[in-house]
């Protein structure tokens, strides 16, 4: 914007020479005359919102800044207090702030319509003849935005680091328990029913880190294009059994068959935590007639962005879009907690289990699909629009794997290593009891030294996140010795593998935690 002693002195070379001769249309002491616009040319100029007011503090011009900040809810008409652009709870710092000639800039939250986020801005003061000021207006909602963003990123990079440190050796760990209580389930039958508590819990630990990973966006995804409105239709069944009776379920489709490349399974993910958020507020909305019952709306639409449109948490860039739209019926989000729901770890729902991952798992998947979420929410009503970008190509069918011929991968000689003891003896017996052979190697260094030595595996199952040589370059290491060396890579989560393309490279990615029988299947499906 105009530096403010710049504006001052253009302002003052203006009045001396001459204040009839600005061209300032009849109102109030103002006299027009024929001239150069001036003043009102400098006014409509600022790349800042601005605003001539009288010594009372009343609205005598604004700019087409100041109109487009302020927004169609609140006209801007001539002799409107300058209170009454900003929050009520600070009209009385601003006559106060006017009164005292404004002398020093003031941060204050612009009024808008119930329900939406309010706009910080910066008030500034410049004299003018014959009583008049300039009032600048300075939009600050970009620079709070890059700050939060910059300070959200801070964030989202420890709990990133959090999640990847803790992701592999927890998944490690299930991977044993479910690996144990298998093999206990072999020699005991009878006693599946009582381990089958201990696999599901299992089965939930797994779940909870997966969505720390959502969350951090360093999950992998298997993205494919799919059809907007068929995606949506097709979890129908399941919302409506989540939600239960006392929450409708309505679709409105309308993305006209736009497509958009996402994974589905994430997608499927963002509606059951969305769904499930909805159903919880709206049973916890109070007690009464009709509490405890709502609606969910889940509609589909296109959009074009010609300019980046602000938004909560996001802005959505310039493109073309599929809008995914989830609106509930609950009682509603305070403005104050809007930028704050998405934080990890933030609930307002702790006594009743919740564990502030559900909106920041839907947020991290959103960013990691390339698209843009905001939301906005006032009593009754609160609504998500998931902004997904459209993509031209065909849908694609989900791929299967090809059926393996009988006896496929029998017998096969399986260099096994991962640094994990416990877990690598529990894979070996699996492998060994499917009428594999198995050569056990401690990491990745020890592994290549074995196929070094002569060692000619028909197959490779490692861990990819290793003490010393990682998975990945184990693999390819090891492929420089034996060319086509089938390679299964396993982990809870490593970075290596979100950057590496495994079927382009022929490998196979088995995520943790797994069953034995599941590595089973997949070895014995190696070509």
């Amino acid at each position: 914007m105009m530096d403010l002693p710049l504006l001052r002195a253009r302002l003052r070379s203006m009045a001396d020479s001459g204040w009839q001769g600005l061209g300032l249309p009849p109102f109030g002491g103002l006299r027009s005359e024929a001239g150069e616009p001036g003043l009102l040319a400098l006014l409509d100029g600022l790349p800042c919102g601005g605003a001539l007011i009288d010594s009372q503090g009343r609205l005598r011009r604004t700019n087409l800044a100041l109109r487009g900040l302020i927004g169609p809810s609140l006209p801007l008409r001539e002799g409107l207090p300058v209170a009454a652009l900003v929050e009520p709870g600070m009209r009385e710092v601003v006559w106060q702030w006017l009164g005292g000639e404004g002398a020093a800039p003031l941060e204050v939250a612009l009024a808008v319509p119930e329900g939406q986020v309010p706009v910080l801005a910066l008030f500034r003061l410049a004299p003018l003849p014959e009583g008049l000021r300039a009032l600048l207006v300075e939009d600050l909602s970009e620079r709070t935005r890059r700050r939060e963003e910059a300070e959200a990123g801070e964030r989202l990079r420890a709990v990133g680091q959090l999640a990847g440190g803790i992701a592999h050796d927890i998944n490690n760990l299930l991977s044993i328990i479910l690996g144990a209580m298998d093999q206990a389930g072999a020699v005991a039958p009878e006693a599946m029913a009582e381990l089958q508590p201990a696999r599901d819990a299992a089965s939930r630990g797994a779940a909870l880190v997966r969505r720390l990973l959502a969350f951090a966006r360093r999950q992998q995804l298997e993205p494919r294009v799919i059809d907007l409105d068929e995606a949506v239709a097709g979890t129908a069944a399941m919302l409506r059994s989540l939600l239960g009776p006392s929450t409708a379920l309505e679709l409105r489709p309308g993305a006209l068959g736009r497509r958009v490349r996402v994974d589905p399974v994430q997608l499927d993910q963002v509606l059951l935590n969305l769904a499930t958020n909805a159903r919880d507020a709206i049973a916890g909305a109070g007690a009464g007639a009709g509490a405890g019952e709502g609606r969910l709306t889940i509609a589909t639409d296109t959009a074009v962005a010609l300019r980046e449109e602000p938004g909560v948490p996001d802005a959505l860039p310039p493109g073309r879009w599929a809008v995914l739209e989830v609106t509930d019926t609950g009682p509603g989000i305070p403005a104050e907690m809007l930028p704050r729901i998405f934080e990890p770890f933030f609930t307002t729902r702790a006594a009743q289990g919740g564990t502030g991952l559900g909106l920041a798992t839907v947020h991290g998947i959103v960013r990691q699909l390339g698209g843009a979420l905001q939301i906005e929410s006032r009593p009754g009503m609160t609504r998500f629009r998931i902004h997904l970008p459209r993509h031209e190509g065909e849908a694609e069918e989900a791929a299967s794997a090809p059926p393996s011929a009988p006896g496929k991968g029998v017998g096969r000689h399986v260099l096994l290593v991962d640094d994990e003891a416990p877990l690598q003896r529990l894979a070996a017996v699996a492998l060994e009891r499917a009428g594999h052979r198995v050569t056990q190697a401690e990491d990745g260094d020890s592994a290549l030294e074995l196929i070094e030595a002569g060692l000619e595996p028909g197959a490779m199952v490692s861990d990819i996140a290793m003490p010393g040589l990682d998975g990945v370059a184990l693999a390819r290491a090891a492929r420089r010795h034996r060319p086509g060396l089938p390679v299964v890579l396993m982990s809870g989560y490593a970075e290596a593998a979100l950057g590496l393309s495994m079927e382009r490279d022929g490998i196979v990615f088995l995520p943790k935690p797994y069953r034995p029988a599941e590595l089973v299947e997949v070895v014995s499906a190696l070509p």
